[in-house]
């Protein structure tokens, strides 16, 4: 078996791993690069056949995952798609989204490039050739073998990042190969902890947060708890950029128990975010896939995701008129502050020394959240310069990642392999690796377009 990784070599985006088993071409995840500032080239060509490849396994929805298959299927891919349930429904909405807003962005960019004599880049895929990719997926259940030859299987097994996850191992004449995708923190109340793996003799593992520790979770809980109290006490707001699957629906979830208690405010909560609201019905649909301290408390009548005080807010309209009031909470993405209805909310509230931004994900390099997070004391949004007065709050132990602590108890279970660290900047997947060495441990941190072969 060879395995080549095609994308989150020494990045965190634009997950995709090449496997070949004799005759056999798969892929392990198909995503978009993202923050980078040649992503948009970067994505727009494979270095491989996509017609040659016959199966692609999904690990779970997020962009970075499975956001170029579209485009895949565009050039030629008619093979399967192999994904659980969960995360083939989840992937039909971020997936019509992702169309959406680059068609939106390509009309926009359009309109300037015309002004300047130029022609726009067109858009990676439409919404057609997203609705052809869906028609290719195929549901799997976990913990059941699949069989691709009478020599090569590969399973699914929950991976407790995101409703739907999972790591994948690979089976071939007595060789074990695990890919990990994106594995989670235990003990986070939405989605199921992490399973363990088998030992194996290879494993490929993500390592976004190898070089640091996650607050805990009730850390966590009570400084958003003191970010809502000290901006309404201040008489501002609180802006919440959230990825629109898994995070959006963790801050509900809390931000419902901290209201029940009477911790904080009873101050309007606004979900502005149309993906975020269809992901969250997704979620109710798969009530029996989640962690079961939040199916007791549904079975006690409560709806773990809406709250006396909260709305949904899908239309443009709605969204304009949250940026008229005050005192009020609002969730909205993008994750990273790069498109989509938080840039307006940051515009209204970056400014304010009473208001509160809250980041509860990843900041990839590049981006706008990262610059506010690093420091910066003004930044550009719609083109308008806008100065950074707002507190600003890191909450890092809502992450659906685990730490350096959980990846290290993860890969102890899987014996001797050897270890390819992926999905990860320089200085954490060189610090896990150093960890990793200090047990005695074979690891490398992946390559681009380097051949891994077993």
């Amino acid at each position: 078996m060879k395995i080549t990784p095609l994308g989150a070599a020494g990045e965190v985006t634009g997950s995709s791993f090449l496997v070949e088993s004799g005759e056999k071409k798969f892929l392990v995840d198909c995503g978009l690069f993202q923050g980078d500032p040649e992503s948009e080239e970067r994505n727009r060509s494979f270095s491989f056949d996509p017609r040659e490849i016959e199966t692609v396994f999904l690990t779970h929805a997020h962009l970075d995952h499975c956001g170029r298959l579209p485009l895949l299927f565009k050039k030629g891919f008619r093979g399967k798609i192999y994904s659980t349930k969960a995360t083939r429904d989840l992937a039909q909405f971020i997936l019509l989204d992702a169309a959406k807003v680059q068609e939106e962005d390509f009309l926009r960019q359009s309109r300037k490039k015309k002004r300047a004599g130029e022609e726009a880049l067109p858009p990676l895929y439409s919404e057609g050739d997203v609705l052809f990719s869906l028609a290719l997926f195929s549901s799997v259940p976990y913990n059941s073998p699949i069989p691709l030859s009478s020599n090569l299987k590969v399973t699914f097994r929950q991976s407790g990042h995101v409703l739907g996850s999972a790591f994948l191992i690979f089976e071939e004449k007595g060789k074990r190969v695990v890919f990990s995708g994106d594995l989670g923190n235990p003990h986070r109340n939405v989605v199921p902890d992490p399973d363990l793996p088998p030992e194996c003799d290879l494993v490929f593992c993500e390592s976004t947060y190898g070089d640091r520790s996650h607050k805990t979770l009730e850390e966590s809980i009570e400084e958003l708890k003191e970010a809502i109290n000290w901006a309404y006490n201040a008489g501002g707001n609180v802006a919440i950029p959230s990825f629109a699957l898994e995070r959006a629906q963790d801050v509900l979830y809390y931000l419902r128990n901290l209201r029940e208690e009477k911790q904080v405010p009873q101050n309007p909560v606004f979900l502005d975010s149309p993906l975020s609201i269809n992901l969250t019905e997704v979620y109710q649909h798969y009530i029996e896939e989640l962690d079961e301290e939040l199916r007791a408390l549904i079975s006690q009548g409560k709806d773990p995701f809406h709250f006396p005080g909260l709305e949904f807010t899908p239309t443009v309209e709605q969204s304009r008129a949250i940026n008229q009031k005050n005192r009020i909470i609002v969730i909205a993405g993008s994750g990273m502050c790069q498109g989509g209805r938080i840039l307006h909310h940051l515009k209204h509230n970056l400014w304010r020394e009473d208001s509160a931004i809250v980041f509860v994900g990843y900041q990839a390099r590049y981006t706008l959240g990262r610059a506010i997070v690093d420091g910066a004391k003004k930044v550009h949004i719609f083109g308008e310069p806008i100065a950074v007065k707002a507190r600003i709050y890191t909450i890092n132990g809502f992450s659906a990642h685990g730490d350096q602590r959980v990846l290290l108890g993860w890969l102890k279970s899987t014996g001797r392999a050897e270890v390819i660290l992926i999905h990860g900047e320089e200085n954490s997947a060189f610090s896990l690796a150093t960890e990793l060495k200090a047990t005695n441990r074979s690891v490398k941190i992946a390559e681009q377009g380097r051949v891994y072969e077993i």
